[in-house]
């Protein structure tokens, strides 16, 4: 009987990777640093400031380098999108404008009118545009970096705040060279000719050391723009690194994971808040919370890989594909269908393992085992997350390789 046993539990736990040692020692120290309640309080309150998070992105750089599309790019928007930036070939922002992103309202991009205008000089740009709203600024040329880009940079640099220079339009320079030099073309060679290029010319205006990423808003997941997210990623505070992450536009598998890791991370501690609920003697108050919970957290799981309709439809449009045939990759009932009705019927289907797992982790986290309900209630809907995270991973993961036919 033992022995079935132990096979039960370890095809369950093949299912997703188990709790981590470092999540065993966070969730002892949650539970033994005071009262379940006090706990779960401040678990809740730090998941919904990680969530509120603001991120401002400045968007910088001359008139006609690309801004609004950059902007556009990185709202996952079409120019002709109700809400995004206006773009042409001439100056079009007069003043500092907002673009709240369209899933993640906490997250904005600016679009700041062109230096060097008559208007914007240099020397009082930042200033005029006010520095200090912006976490970081974006700093485009599409040609070549002048000297207004260097002192612009210096002076970001100066008041405490980080700056990436990206070198827009490669895609444009790319063909026009493909069409010179048909019999010589070297994508990779004439990539390091810009990019060398562009560190010469700020190198010599004063910039010490300058890293230029070469990007194309047309086709951002291409050239620099993995490096750029991951620089970004590195350099960001933790709070608005997170922001930065979930609001990127699923351009890889890469990025499918990094996403996918981050939501694991916070499991334990939506588990936590749903056995604090469990402890307080209100019948029916823990099924109740814990559906809540589930619905709420899988709701944002979709949102995060792009799996609702409105992603999924403009996800078509892009690769120009028939929604239909990039929806027949999902497989996860949750995908198709989100509601407290689905959820419950998943929970009592799942609750036999689910009941099982929340043995297994009282096994490693005793104090939880102290909790009675409380522990019920933490191992199912840890267990329930887990499996869940999964399964809208996987359906991403395979979304995408439908939508852009790879085999990666």
């Amino acid at each position: 009987m033992a022995d079935q046993s132990d096979e039960c539990q370890a095809s369950i736990l093949e299912e997703f990777e188990t709790i981590t040692d470092e999540e065993i020692a966070e969730i002892r120290e949650a539970l033994e640093g005071g009262s379940l309640a006090d706990a779960a309080s401040k678990i809740l309150e730090s998941l919904e400031s990680l969530e509120n998070t603001r991120l401002d992105i400045a968007v910088t750089g001359e008139s006609g380098s690309g801004k609004s599309s950059f902007i556009n790019a990185i709202l996952s928007m079409q120019d002709e999108d109700e809400g995004a930036a206006p773009t042409g070939v001439v100056e079009t922002t007069t003043e500092p404008t907002p673009y709240p992103h369209p899933t993640y309202p906490n997250v904005t991009l600016w679009d700041l009118p062109g230096i060097g205008t008559p208007a914007f000089q240099s020397s009082t740009y930042l200033e005029q545009v006010g520095f200090a709203r912006y976490d970081f600024f974006i700093v485009l040329a599409s040609e070549r970096f002048r000297a207004n880009h260097a002192q612009l940079a210096r002076e970001i640099q100066q008041m405490g705040k980080r700056f990436y220079f990206v070198r827009s339009k490669v895609d444009a320079d790319l063909a026009a060279s493909k069409m010179r030099r048909r019999a010589s073309y070297s994508e990779h060679r004439i990539l390091e000719q810009i990019r060398n290029n562009c560190c010469k010319l700020l190198q010599d205006e004063g910039v010490a050391s300058p890293t230029v990423f070469l990007l194309s808003s047309w086709e951002l997941g291409k050239y620099d723009f993995q490096a750029l997210e991951e620089t970004l990623e590195k350099e960001l505070p933790s709070h608005k690194r997170h922001a930065f992450l979930m609001a990127l536009p699923n351009l890889s598998l890469a990025i499918l994971q990094r996403k996918k890791e981050a939501r694991q991370k916070q499991i334990w501690k939506l588990a936590t808040i749903s056995c604090g609920i469990a402890a307080v003697p209100i019948p029916g108050l823990s099924v109740v919370c814990d559906v809540t919970i589930l619905v709420k957290t899988l709701s944002n799981y979709r949102r995060d890989f792009g799996l609702d309709d409105e992603s999924l439809c403009k996800l078509a449009e892009r690769v120009g594909k028939p929604v239909e045939d990039i929806k027949e990759a999902i497989q996860s009932p949750l995908a198709k269908e989100l509601s407290k009705d689905l959820v419950v019927k998943m929970l009592t289907k799942a609750g036999g393992a689910a009941l099982m797992f929340a043995e297994y982790l009282v096994s490693l986290v005793p104090v939880v085992g102290s909790m009675t309900a409380g522990a019920v209630s933490f191992g199912t809907t840890y267990y329930m997350l887990h499996s869940f995270l999964n399964e809208l991973a996987r359906d991403a993961h395979n979304v995408f390789i439908k939508a852009f036919e790879t085999g990666v």
